[in-house]
């Protein structure tokens, strides 16, 4: 079995700042690419932040020079800076990773932490 368990979420003001984590326990082969998403009340979940397993990184317009994905692969862990947060950035933001379990890639979605940003 393997978790994807999310942290860091919370309550800021428009201007301020989060760090969002993410980890993978189990029983992990390797971990390939691992993203972000975010779902806004009453809106589809949309992808907010990819990183592929060489570090390539890619960015929703909306979140380009504010947010920053990185990785940690010894401690299967990926992390979303997020600076001059928007009332508009909150959300439930989830963490997604495709893992290879025993030698087959699956994607793996965690619970979800919640990000709200006051005005």
């Amino acid at each position: 079995q393997v978790q994807l368990v999310e942290s860091g979420g919370g309550l800021v003001q428009a201007g301020g700042s989060l760090r969002l984590s993410c980890a993978a326990s189990g029983s992990i082969g390797s971990m390939l690419a691992m993203n972000w998403h975010r779902q806004a009340p009453g809106k589809q979940r949309e992808l907010v932040a990819f990183i592929t397993s060489s570090g390539r990184t890619n960015y929703a317009d909306s979140v380009k020079g504010r947010f920053t994905i990185s990785r940690d692969n010894a401690k299967n862990t990926v992390f979303l800076q997020m600076n001059t947060l928007k009332p508009e950035d909150t959300g439930g933001y989830y963490c997604n990773a495709q893992i290879k379990v025993g030698g087959i890639p699956r994607e793996y979605w965690g619970q979800g932490t919640q990000v709200t940003v006051s005005s």
